[in-house]
């Protein structure tokens, strides 16, 4: 009974609010706010682990200003630069300053990994640090900061899968949004539909988020004019952030003075096997070369991944941490 429940649950409309507490129109706390956070917080948490046993290279006295500073360069302004450069150039905008507005969304996880990449060269290289061994310790925090990032996908419901008859599926009022502007002609009869309901509820431009949260008939009324879908966040969270963080924790607390480079080399590769099998699940916002955007970049990682295999394995002796 507490299985169909769930199932029940799932398969209903999306309805969960983003906003944790809105102090006004312009001052909120959102969840994908405080899932950067918390995943802030557990990577100093780990790093501290591993700096106060002498793993890495790091000193715990640079914990707080590295996991900052990575924070900063690496992940914020890696992941907004790689959504720009990746995902929103292609969209039009007349406005010059469209991409550093991250308040109105636009974060990419391949751009904030590249972006941790060369941060992490850039402090070991400025304080003479073991740059794998840096990495080491940062790819095994990672996957906190990315099961975070993709629950708070869910609930602000992006990022949504493919249609499917699953028993667990939802529906997700973005879709809405999307046939609204859409211009196929098979989705013209549902963005029809859509209109009138928006119209006989009063809602404008910017308010069918509001009215699926706050009104139970038209929540109802719109759920039959959308598609069941693959509630893909919760995969992306389970593989690119539970799994992925399982594996990487036990490697580094069982081997804790593995070759430099190892960990680094299984988080690129584990995490675009995961990221490449989990996209067939995702709705693709385009392809290229006969692969999603996500599954495409991902292949650079494997590269990437086994450029560092190599550099470890090649390692004659592992290293001692000091």
């Amino acid at each position: 009974m507490a299985g169909s429940r769930v199932f029940s649950l799932l398969a209903s409309i999306h309805r969960f609010d983003p906003v944790i507490i809105r102090f006004n129109d312009s001052l909120q706390l959102r969840w994908y706010g405080l899932a950067y956070v918390l995943g802030f917080l557990a990577g100093f948490w780990l790093l501290r682990r591993w700096a106060r046993r002498g793993v890495g290279g790091l000193k715990e006295k640079e914990v707080a200003d590295f996991i900052t500073y990575a924070a900063l360069f690496g992940v914020l302004l890696g992941g907004r630069l790689g959504w720009a450069l990746l995902y929103g150039i292609r969209e039009e905008n007349s406005d010059p300053w469209w991409w550093v507005k991250v308040w109105k969304g636009g974060m990419a996880s391949h751009g904030g990994i590249i972006g941790l990449f060369f941060f992490t060269l850039y402090w070991a290289r400025t304080r003479k640090a073991s740059w794998t061994g840096l990495g080491d310790n940062l790819v095994v925090a990672a996957p906190v900061g990315l099961f975070a990032g993709r629950m708070a996908n869910f609930v602000n419901g992006e990022l949504y899968g493919r249609a499917t008859d699953v028993s667990w599926a939802m529906k997700f009022p973005d879709e809405a949004e999307r046939l609204l502007n859409s211009a196929r002609p098979e989705d013209l009869d549902r963005a029809i539909g859509i209109r009138t309901l928006l119209d006989e509820f009063g809602g404008g431009d910017g308010s069918l988020g509001r009215l699926v949260l706050e009104n139970d008939e038209f929540a109802t009324r719109l759920e039959p004019l959308l598609t069941s879908r693959h509630p893909s966040q919760l995969y992306a969270a389970a593989l690119e952030g539970v799994a992925l963080f399982l594996i990487l924790f036990i490697v580094r607390e069982k081997w804790p003075r593995a070759p430099h480079g190892l960990l680094t080399a299984l988080f690129f590769l584990l995490y675009a096997a995961f990221r490449i099998f989990g996209e067939q699940f995702r709705e693709p916002d385009a392809y290229i070369a006969g692969l999603t955007e996500g599954q495409f970049y991902s292949t650079f990682m494997i590269l990437i991944g086994a450029v560092f295999l190599v550099f470890a394995l090649k390692q004659k002796r592992w290293p001692v941490e000091g």
